[in-house]
This record gives structure tokens, sequence and C-alpha cells, in this order.
């Protein structure tokens, strides 16, 4: 007897059909519909602990900063738990190299404390990004001859749209400048994430569950399967 159910299987519908990202390349995001997207990871103002003259300064660059905008900006904020695993490896790696008795129960008692700490109270840290996006104003829609010209000449198309994305690169790039610097005019450090770490953060995004199981590898390790 055969299964109905097996008999009935269609290959699943890959997942990047759902996806609105194209590529990730040079530091850049390419979206599928031709617009740019960099990132910035900001550092965080502690705005309570500031006096008020402070405050006062901090709101007002901010409102200079919002008018200064010749382009939409996106702020994102990303809560997730707390990852320290890499710290504990240190301190595990420090115990075993601790020639003191004492010493080494002690950094496993706190070692141990640590661990339980955060797992038990469920300890999150908070991520703020700034996302600049290009828009190049183009129109979308190929006529006949473009794409009569694509099918005959797809070394040109090539060559092309190389020249292409280094153009909107280089505007993005203006943009991301000019962010970074009004930022930094709110006390606010800003850095813009290279291909490596933009592939770790929509992977972290898209995948929240197995995020802490299954790592990614570094993007020289990456094999990536054409579509």
């Amino acid at each position: 007897m055969q299964s109905k159910k097996l008999a009935g299987a269609k290959p699943r519908v890959s997942t990047k059909q759902y996806l609105d990202i194209a590529e990730i390349r040079d530091n850049i995001v390419v979206m599928k519909d031709g617009t740019a997207r960099a990132v910035l990871l900001c550092s965080s103002v502690n705005f309570a602990l500031k006096s008020e003259e402070e405050q006062q300064a901090l709101i007002s660059a901010y409102v200079s900063f919002l008018n200064t905008l010749e382009s939409p900006l996106q702020i994102v904020i990303q809560s997730r738990r707390l990852n320290i695993d890499d710290y504990l490896e240190r301190l595990k790696q420090a115990e075993k190299e601790q020639a003191n008795t004492l010493l080494k129960v002690q950094m496993a008692d706190y070692r141990k404390f640590i661990a339980e700490l955060v797992q038990l109270g469920q300890i999150t840290e908070k991520r703020f990004y700034v996302v600049v996006p290009y828009n190049p104003l183009s129109d979308k829609r190929k006529g006949v001859f473009s794409r009569f010209r694509e099918a005959f000449a797809p070394a040109l198309i090539v060559r092309l749209r190389e020249k292409q994305f280094a153009e909107r690169k280089t505007a993005l790039l203006t943009r991301v400048d000019h962010a970074v610097s009004a930022l930094g005019s709110m006390s606010v450090k800003a850095v813009m994430l290279d291909t490596q770490g933009l592939i770790e953060l929509y992977y972290d995004a898209y995948n929240p569950d197995i995020r802490e199981t299954e790592k990614l590898a570094e993007i020289s390790q990456l094999q990536v399967e054409s579509a």
C-alpha cells in the first residue's frame, strides 16, 4: 500500500521566495525591488541619569537630527535573551589553569552562580539599530527592447548591474555618514554592520527558536545554493 499523503506530496517551496532580501554583499542589503539598506548598530544613552541641562541638550540634538533628515530612517529595538556562553567558557578555562585550590573552587562556584542567575532570571539584552535605506528614482518596468537586449547581451547586463550597484552603494554610504554624524551629536555611537554582521542579524531574526542551538558559521564557511 502507498500512502496518499506521500503520493500527493509536493516539493517544499523555498523560504527565499518569502523574503524581501535579494542578496547581502559588500556590507549592503539589496532588496528585491532594487532598493538598498545599510544597518547601523547603535549604543544607548541612559537618559534618566542625565542632569536636566544634559537632557535638554539631548532633546534639542534629537529634534535637530529629525529636522535634518532628507530621507526616511527605521529605528529597530531588538530584545533577546542574554547569551554569556563565551564568558562562561573563558571562566572555565581560567579555572582549569588556576593553581590555587581555594581560588579554583571559588571560580567554579561563581561560574555556576552566574549560569543559574541568567537561566532562572531570564535576563535579556537590548540592541538598537538604525536602518538607512536608499531608493533610486528609476523606472522598474522594463520595455520590450530592454528584455530583448538582456537575452542577447548578458555580459553587458552584468557590467551595467555592477555599475548600478556601485553607484547606489556610494549614495547609500553618503547617507550613512550623515546619520552617523547626526547620531554622534546625541552621544550615540553608531557602527555600520559588515556582511557577516548582517547575515547574523537576519539569521537571528528569522530563526529565534534555533539561533542558540544552531550557531551560524563564518561567511567564508557558508555554502550558498543558487536558485
